[in-house]
């Protein structure tokens, strides 16, 4: 059975891009077998725990080589629990949208909360490495045209899907496929095909994700 994560970076509900394209994804690989494991973190939604003072003194006390106090040990077990999401996920698939260029800020709270070390990666005198293990799926749309646009060239503009390909490897992900779907601020009519291009894209996506998983059992 795969464990799918998918981490809901926009608030728009059913009026997302992002979301539609990364739940073709999902109802694709699912249609094949149902038992498929599914798990659903929504940063507009679900409550993210704080990274306060608290938990703040918690990182710096194991850093330190100190006892965690109660409270430390409670504050850090939340971030914990929130990483080891992120690692135990076989496919995790973001759907993201861009806000000013990058990422949505809740986003950004999840990556800053669960980016620790010893919880999504380690750190020793070799330098980092990370600790997921599993493949992603990154679904990223855009309001203009970045890939090809003369006024937004997305080598100056992009600090979107740069920055989640970049923090994907950080983590230890090295499989990674991008969905983008541009110019999602057009007209009605043509945002829904593009929304239905990329989900197509999307499903025959999962369709060979599921051929690659079965190849791998097979040998």
């Amino acid at each position: 059975m795969t464990r799918l994560l998918h981490i809901v970076g926009s608030p728009r509900g059913s009026a997302s891009v992002s979301k539609a394209v990364a739940e073709a994804y999902i109802a694709a690989f699912r249609s094949v077998s149902p038992a498929h494991e599914v798990d659903v973190l929504d940063v507009w939604h679900d409550a993210l725990p704080e990274f306060d003072e608290e938990t703040m003194n918690a990182k710096y006390a194991a850093l330190a080589g100190l006892e965690r106090t109660d409270r430390q040990k409670e504050a850090w077990e939340r971030v914990v629990s929130l990483a080891e999401r992120i690692c135990s996920a076989d496919i995790l698939i973001i759907s993201v949208p861009m806000w000013n260029f990058g990422i949505p800020y809740k986003l950004k709270m999840l990556i800053d909360i669960v980016s620790q070390k010893d919880c999504l990666f380690h750190f020793d005198t070799d330098g980092f490495s990370g600790m997921a293990q599993g493949r992603a799926v990154l679904v990223c749309a855009r309001g203009l045209n970045y890939a090809t646009g003369s006024d937004t060239p997305e080598t100056e503009f992009d600090f979107q899907k740069s920055y989640m390909l970049m923090w994907l490897r950080f983590i230890g992900i090295k499989l990674v496929d991008t969905i983008v779907v541009e110019q999602s601020l057009l007209g009605s009519e043509e945002t829904q095909l593009l929304r239905e291009n990329a989900k197509g894209e999307a499903e025959a996506l999962a369709n060979a994700h599921i051929l690659s998983a079965r190849q791998g059992i097979s040998r």
